[in-house]
């Protein structure tokens, strides 16, 4: 027998995950318990005639081969369960959002993954096998998703959740049936117990949070005690709630949190429970309510994070002004480094702060001559290294201040901005959703031991030893990274180092031989190891744009800055290889997510106006990893795609080149149109089509006809070039390429192009010789593409011609046709032209006859 079950204490998303379950398995029976949370009971009221539903006292467990289990993967909590039961003969099928415990059973298959609700796992797999739903099937799965990830509020919630909401509106969800039955209302006992538990409360104040734990005892069971505790949770306005209720013999313990700091689990574990790090229970069968309030309060720092501190967030060496000097001059370093504030240091004592708007007001009446002492602000709000995070968030919402200097010894050593905050407050709340595919340290170590020679992960670990003697922080950084995540080799190591590049080279040179080449101008140098290993070494730098398309400046900086100057996500991540931290992954802007989903994203709305050859690397990506940028980088590139004609043909060639070579140029063609790229070089959309089946053919002709051919004087598949110049002649606009022929060969390749486009003798040829009178000059590249691209009639004629051309033997030479009494001059060309159509078409094959031609040919003139 087949059975659907989940836990006790049933709640709206083990109901709904249970009847979307019955979807995938529809011979297996629905086992519920007999103890259902108040809302669910309700509900069921109403509704248990539409479902054939089996109380769990009723199943013959003997009978039972196959159990799938839904919102729970600890048979546990599942309900009483015969003491002689083994779950190892059975075949067991999970479907469960939670984290992993100890206590989950063996299954054979499911999902276990982290969602806000365990029916949107279920409802995947429906949408997966194309099976139909009602709306009244919709409507029950959305009540599961609505309550379980708290109207769409809780921090576990998913990007998955609501994607499955959109889908079961689009099913026919009753959202009035949602609203009726999820309304949180209290019955009389709940409202009596809630108020039993907000008058025995109590506050403990750890490591700056505050949590609540409230206590009662009741003779009866009275359901909803996670409902009551949400409720204590928000009338105390606390960071946590723990409630503890003795029901007859079983002490029921709920736990809520809205600290990010804050885990609940390692205590609800302890008690045999489980759950979310934010909301969970547990249930002690004739447990000990003081016994067990006593161990939760024992044990209430394992449930915290270490406190984030001011030192951790800030923004260090800051930069600074000097009270002398001008608004003109703030204004331009503001826009230089993307700060938004400056402090203002004399003497080394800060003694106040300039902001954008301060300077905007300053120049509004003219005053960019003037000195920022004048429009200062002199009351200063800092802090120290060890503030805490809760501390920091205090002083910026009370004072509405935009940054806070971190002051040591009398000394500024540190800035912290809203922006330091956001990103820490960001990362904290994706982080459970990224926590299944996060890598560890030690994971990605292994990572790179695959993909890394043994020598390239030595010298990573001796350059980390190495920095960590001078206390410099020091990182592998960009491509490599990505490729490492990505399990694709790579062999370009990059070292970015917070400090001095040149110096760290020097070191290693000094300590594991080798020898250094210094670029003191770019501070960078290469470690050429003495395995053979070359190593670059770079300072960890800014790049500003003075102009769109400009080259960058470049000033030293931290990796924060280094990494935001990168081109992608996918290219900003680094790995710190320090020896107190080696393979710990830096990765602010969410590369590594973006590697998953397989998505091309920039880092800053102006990226592609700083730099429009990234919209090349994009389109090289996406075709190199099967990524695709997505919607919003996708947008700025087609706004931006105007700034492409300000860059020079040079860097347009190089990156056309990498892009060609790199990916299949029919599809590169595609979306360079789609992007409107060639459509800035004055090439029409409408030959988006011509363009791509051109390519095609092109491909098509050199894959089957002249690789076959040994003797052309091209390679094997058509250049890049060839691939560029196809939107042009399909646009009947040549000249405009003109200006990228930076080479003689392709400048030559353009005009015989542009002179074989006027050729109509074609189909005048019958012979082979024919195509010679015409064609002699021209190169098998420049008749290649042509042939291609005029739909040329007789390609195989001319492919033989090609080769036979390329076979001729020299019978006669100048000094021939002077033996027979020609004076030199324009007429030798002409003679030696025919005699070669001659043996073209099969009428001459050696030295005699040739000779005889020749003969035969002069009694002619």
């Amino acid at each position: 027998m087949q059975i659907i079950t989940s836990h006790v204490n049933t709640d709206f998303d083990a109901l709904a995950s249970m009847i979307a379950a019955k979807k995938l398995y529809p011979d297996a029976q629905l086992i519920i318990s007999d103890k259902l949370e108040s809302r669910v009971q309700r509900f069921l009221n109403m509704y248990r005639d539409v479902f054939d539903l089996v109380p769990s006292a009723r199943v013959d467990w003997e009978q039972v081969t196959e159990m799938i289990i839904v919102d729970v993967a600890s048979l546990s909590r599942i309900g009483k369960l015969p003491d002689d039961f083994d779950a190892s003969k059975r075949k067991i099928i999970v479907y469960d959002h939670h984290q992993k415990g100890e206590n989950d059973v063996q299954y054979d298959e499911g999902i276990v993954e982290l969602t806000g609700a365990a029916v949107t796992l279920l409802i995947e797999e429906i949408r997966k096998q194309n099976i139909a739903i009602s709306s009244f099937e919709a409507s029950l799965f959305g009540l599961g998703l609505y309550t379980d990830t708290g109207k769409f509020t809780y921090a576990n919630t998913t990007v998955r959740d609501m994607k499955a909401a959109t889908y079961l509106l689009e099913q026919g969800m009753s959202l009035e049936m949602v609203s009726s039955f999820a309304e949180e209302t209290l019955t009389s006992e709940q409202q009596d117990l809630l108020n039993q538990l907000l008058t025995h409360t109590e506050i403990h104040e750890v490591d700056g949070l505050e949590i609540a734990v409230s206590t009662h005892e009741l003779d009866s069971f009275v359901n909803g005690l996670a409902l009551i505790t949400t409720k204590v949770l928000s009338v105390k306005g606390t960071d946590a709630v723990i409630t503890v209720v003795k029901m007859k013999n079983t002490v029921c313990v709920v736990g809520r949190a809205n600290s990010e700091r804050i885990t609940l689990l390692p205590i609800l574990k302890k008690l045999g429970g489980g759950g979310h790090e934010h909301a969970g229970s547990a249930t002690v069968k004739k447990g000990n309510k003081e016994a067990i309030l006593e161990d939760i309060l024992s044990s209430m720092e394992t449930i915290l994070r270490p406190a984030v501190t001011a030192k951790e967030l800030m923004t260090s060496p800051v930069k600074t002004l000097t009270p002398d000097t001008t608004i003109e001059e703030a204004g331009r370093r503001m826009y230089r480094y993307g700060h938004s504030g400056y402090p203002i240091v004399e003497n080394g004592k800060l003694v106040g702060l300039i902001t954008r708007r301060d300077l905007d007001k300053a120049n509004h009446h003219g005053l960019g001559h003037a000195p920022v002492k004048a429009y200062m602000t002199t009351k200063l709000y800092t802090i120290g290294p060890d503030a805490s995070l809760e501390e920091i968030q205090e002083l910026v919402i009370t004072h509405n201040i935009g940054r806070l200097p971190v002051i040591e010894n009398g000394e500024i050593v540190g800035i912290v901005t809203r922006s330091n905050i956001i990103q820490v407050l960001y990362s904290d709340m994706t982080a459970d959703k990224k926590a299944t595919s996060t890598l560890s340290s030690n994971e990605l170590i292994e990572k790179m031991k695959k993909q890394l020679s043994e020598e390239a992960l030595q010298q990573l670990k001796e350059i980390g030893e190495t920095a960590s003697h001078i206390d410099m922080p020091v990182y592998l950084i960009g491509g490599i990274v990505r490729d490492i995540l990505l399990d694709k080799p790579n062999y370009d190591i990059d070292i970015v180092a917070e400090g001095n590049g040149i110096e760290l080279s020097n070191r290693l040179m000094e300590t594991y031989g080798g020898d250094v080449m210094e670029h003191e101008s770019f501070g960078t140098a290469t470690w050429n190891t003495p395995s053979g290993l070359s190593i670059d070494i770079v300072s960890s730098r800014l790049e500003y744009y003075e102009q769109p398309a400009a080259l960058p400046e470049i000033e030293t900086s931290v990796l924060g800055d280094d990494l935001q100057r990168r081109d992608f996500t996918i290219n900003a991540m680094a790995i710190r290889l320090n020896a107190e931290s080696f393979g710990e992954l830096i990765d602010p802007f969410g590369g590594q997510n973006d590697l998953r989903e397989k998505k091309i994203k920039i880092l800053h709305n102006m990226s592609f106006v700083e730099d429009p050859t990234r919209i090349f690397r994009a389109v090289r990506f996406e075709q190199r990893f099967e990524f695709s940028m997505d919607e919003q980088t996708e947008k700025l590139a087609l706004e931006s795609i105007d700034k492409v004609i300000h860059l020079s043909p040079q860097r347009i060639n190089e990156e056309m080149i990498r892009l060609f070579t790199e990916g299949k140029p029919q599809e590169v063609i595609r979306r360079l149109f789609n992007l409107n790229v060639w459509q800035q070089f004055g090439v029409n959309e409408k030959q988006l089509d011509a363009s791509v089946v051109t390519a095609e053919s092109l491909e098509q002709l050199y894959n089957e006809q002249v690789r076959k051919i040994s003797n052309l004087k091209i390679s094997e598949k058509p250049s890049w070039f060839n691939y560029f110049l196809l939107p042009f002649y399909c646009n009947n606009s040549l000249y405009a390429a003109e200006k990228f022929t930076l080479r003689k060969n392709r400048k030559k390749l353009l005009e015989e192009v542009m002179e074989l486009q006027r050729h109509e003798q074609w189909k005048e040829s019958t012979q082979t010789g024919d195509y010679h009178l015409f064609l002699h000059n021209f190169s098998d590249e420049a008749i290649l593409f042509i042939l291609v691209a005029d739909h040329v009639p007789y390609q195989e004629s001319v492919i033989a011609y090609l080769y036979n051309r390329n076979t001729l033997q020299i019978y006669l030479n100048g000094g021939d046709l002077v033996k027979a009494g020609l004076k030199p001059g324009p007429t030798f060309s002409k003679i030696l032209l025919q005699l070669e159509v001659s043996q073209l078409n099969g009428e001459v094959s050696s030295k005699e006859e040739a000779d005889q031609w020749l003969e035969e040919y002069l009694c002619t003139l």
